[in-house]
């Protein structure tokens, strides 16, 4: 997903920006060997047996689920967070939340916290574009800034964090993390972290915001975001979670029970038992590892340069030289990806490479690029 010039849609957003790579699928796939597609992120792996189970165990679920999510997946989200970043801080009762996926979260984040005319939300200069949407919705002003110096005099009343980063896998260090998080209290802000990646780190050490060297050991005005489409091919399941702040959480789980924001029963028994069992995880880490160090290898040999990418699920790779110019010389050889301007003018001379692929699809495209 990203941000292009286009002809403003409804509430004046921007166009949806992936009809602009049209032309380049259609120029990729006309590749003697096929398309290979690394420009989504979308999960190609199998859903773990865990999760399928306990969908099917759960499918008689005649009865409206709440809100709040059962106990059991609260309990499970809680747990996941202290056996795999030892953070004991989030109380299941109050300090967890599921959420339809998270992009709904993140793009409603600032209507459900009341945000509105004259307020300001904070996002990275490089970044998910969702953010940027979300603040629009709620009739606030979106800022794109990577420090609190940047930032000079806004008091923002919202601070979106993301890392590790979409698009350039950037993994922000607990220092930068308190730093911004002590900023923002400072002016009475919210600071909320989008983590879904925090399972894939590479070449730095994930640190979350409800880590006590992060937030001081207290969650106060904060929330973290986490899904698990990438760490458990569910993205299909559209199950997500907030943790964090209770008197936060509290106020979202209100708003979202008036606008029937719930996640259905057996998509809550499927995330609960994805959430306890980490050995998929683990071995999905290692295919992306894999994948990782094929792409990596092949696009260094045909004379790309790898910036970033510590994290995350993607390369953010440059040819220094405008970035559909790069988009085109990947299509001529069959292998789509995303411009790196649809995530911020940063990325005008980046592409992002998604490891998203098979291990058949990604062998392929990095035989065409060796073949250079």
């Amino acid at each position: 997903m990203g941000d292009v010039a286009g002809t403003a849609g409804p509430l004046n957003l921007p166009a949806f920006p992936w009809d602009s790579l049209v032309p380049y699928r259609e120029r990729a796939h006309a590749h003697p060997d096929g398309l290979v597609d690394l420009s989504v992120g979308t999960p190609v792996d199998p859903t773990p047996q865990v999760a399928r189970e306990a969908l099917a165990a759960a499918a008689d679920a005649p009865g409206y689920p709440t809100t709040q999510g059962t106990a059991a997946v609260r309990a499970a989200a809680a747990g996941w967070l202290r056996r795999r970043f030892g953070i004991g801080t989030v109380d299941p009762d109050g300090g967890v939340l599921p959420s339809i996926g998270s992009k709904e979260l993140v793009a409603w984040l600032p209507t459900l916290l009341g945000l509105g005319a004259g307020d300001v939300v904070v996002h990275p200069e490089l970044a998910y574009p969702t953010y940027d949407i979300g603040a629009r919705l709620a009739g606030a002003r979106p800022v794109a800034a990577d420090s609190s110096v940047a930032l000079g005099p806004e008091r923002p009343a919202l601070v979106w964090l993301n890392s590790p980063a979409n698009p350039h896998g950037a993994v922000l260090p607990a220092e930068h993390l308190a730093k911004m998080v002590a900023w923002a209290r400072e002016r009475g802000a919210i600071v909320a972290a989008d983590e879904c990646y925090l399972e894939f780190c590479w070449e730095a050490e994930p640190v979350s915001v409800l880590d006590p060297a992060v937030n001081g050991g207290s969650l106060d005005g904060i929330l973290a975001v986490h899904s698990l489409s990438k760490r458990s091919n569910l993205a299909g399941y559209r199950a997500g979670f907030v943790a964090g702040d209770p008197v936060l959480l509290d106020k979202l789980l209100q708003v979202r029970r008036h606008a029937g924001m719930m996640m259905p029963a057996p998509v809550q028994a499927a995330m609960a038992a994805a959430l306890d069992d980490d050995r998929h995880v683990d071995e999905q880490r290692e295919r992306y590892l894999r994948r990782r160090t094929t792409l990596h290898a092949a696009l260094t040999s045909a004379g790309f340069r790898i910036d970033h990418s510590a994290g995350s699920l993607y390369l953010w790779a440059s040819r220094d030289e405008p970035c559909w110019d790069t988009v085109g010389w990947l299509a001529d050889r069959g292998i789509l990806v995303a411009p790196g301007e649809y995530y911020g003018p940063p990325g005008r001379s980046h592409v992002r490479v998604a490891l998203t692929a098979t291990d058949d699809q990604i062998t392929a495209a990095a035989e065409r690029l060796r073949g250079v």
